[in-house]
Formats: C-alpha cells, structure tokens, sequence
C-alpha cells in the first residue's frame, strides 16, 4: 500500500467520524458566529480609523477565520488523546502503514473541516451584513488558513502524545493561545493600540497572518502584508509540522 493510499485510508476514516456526527462542526462555529453577529455591530462606528474603509466586515470577518484556523487546529490533540485511551493509537501501530500518513491523514481531515467552517462563517456574514469579499481573495484566505491549521494541528497532536491527558494538554494550550489570540489582532488591529503593544504584535507570527488574510479578502494582492504574512504563515506551518512529524514518529516507532 502507497503512501498516499495509506493517508487517503486515514483520513477518509476520521472524515467519515464528522460526517456521521456533523453536530461538532457547528459547535465549533458557535464562537465566531456570536462574535460576528454581537461583537462585529460595534465596529461600523470605527470603521475609519481602524484602516477599513466603509466596510468593516472586511476586517472583521477574516479575523474570525483565523480565529477557526487558529483554535480549531490548536485544539485538535484532543481527539489524539482519547485515541490513546481508547488503544486506536496501540493498534495502528501494530500495522505496516507509514507513521507519515497516519499523522498526515488527520491533518489533512482538520484542514477540510476548517475550510468548510470558514466559508459557513463567510457566508453568514454575506447574508446578515452585506459582506462583499473578493472572490479569489477569499479563496486564497481559505488556502491560508488551511496551511496555518497544518502546523497547528500537526503541534497539537504532538503535544497530545507528550501529554497523554486532557488536564495537562488544556492547561498549555489555554496558556499559550491567549497571549496569541490577544496579540494576533483577531478581533481588532493592532494598529488602534499603544506603540508597545504593536511592538510585542509583530513578534507573534499569527499577526502577519491576518495581515495578510485581511488584505487578500479586500483583493489587495500587492500589498506587503500579503507577501510577508504568507512568507510567516508558510514557515511556521513547515516547522511545526515538523515537529509533529518526528513526535509522531518516535512515539509510534
């Protein structure tokens, strides 16, 4: 069996696991649907100064698709860990199929998922507020935040295998996707904040990532942001995958 026979196989099986169960899909769009429609009303008033034009959707609502990209892939390991409860992880093992496509059929499942989270979201927004992206502008967000969930999911199972339990997993994750979610400029740009805090901004690679979905969704393909944030975005998803691809390989071997 192929390589890529072999991460067809898995990720078919933990698609089909969401098909039969779609109800965790819509749970995960909870959030930024209650973000989109409660919080999103509050920035027309301040469109202008936040860079957006007369169109704050446009801000706003590739923020939250990051947002999905982002907690949607981070949070991924769970899964991980009740496999390993469960024996799956024990049993696959035991079988002649590649570490690689066992790993990379899982990610490739989250990203699918997430995809269609995001363009639900978009969708939304184009129905109750009017949002006009750019056709190919949303298309290559989407392709940006399947490849920023890549790395993340791929960490996330990584740390899943190191942790082995719910508690510890939580508590590292929730310590380290705040200080992101805080300094991304998810929900509002960083530019509105002191010089200091712009600063500590630029340090955190997921800004340069919204920077560049926040341009790409308005079709403004020659910006800096775009090249720079895709450049960011494309790097870090390539370490951390990476490094959970040789997690996953050590702890399986």
């Amino acid at each position: 069996m192929t390589f890529f026979n072999e991460t067809g196989l898995i990720f078919w099986a933990h698609l089909r696991a969401n098909l039969r169960n779609p109800l965790w899909v819509l749970i995960g769009l909870t959030q930024p649907i209650l973000y989109l429609v409660l919080f999103g009303p509050l920035l027309e008033g301040v469109a202008g100064p936040m860079g957006a034009g007369t169109d704050p959707w446009l801000l706003f609502t590739p923020g939250l698709i990051m947002q999905i990209g982002l907690f949607g892939s981070m949070f991924a390991g769970f899964a991980m860990v009740y496999e390993l409860r469960a024996g799956i992880i024990e049993r696959q093992r035991v079988t002649p199929a590649s570490r690689g496509a066992l790993l990379l059929g899982r990610v490739l499942k989250d990203m699918v998922v997430l995809m269609v989270q995001a363009t639900i979201l978009t969708l939304v927004a184009v129905v109750l507020f009017d949002l006009r992206p750019n056709p190919l502008g949303f298309v290559l967000t989407l392709i940006l935040v399947a490849i920023i969930a890549a790395g993340m999911s791929s960490a996330s199972y990584a740390l899943a295998l190191a942790t082995r339990s719910e508690d510890s997993l939580a508590s590292v994750l929730n310590m380290v996707s705040v200080p992101l979610l805080l300094l991304s400029g998810i929900l509002l740009p960083m530019t509105l904040g002191p010089g200091w805090l712009q600063t500590l901004a630029r340090l955190n690679p997921l800004s340069h990532t919204v920077d560049a979905a926040r341009a790409l969704f308005r079709g403004d393909f020659g910006s800096s942001d775009v090249y720079i944030g895709t450049l960011v975005t494309v790097s870090l998803a390539l370490v951390l995958g990476l490094i959970g691809a040789r997690t996953f390989a050590k702890e399986n071997a």
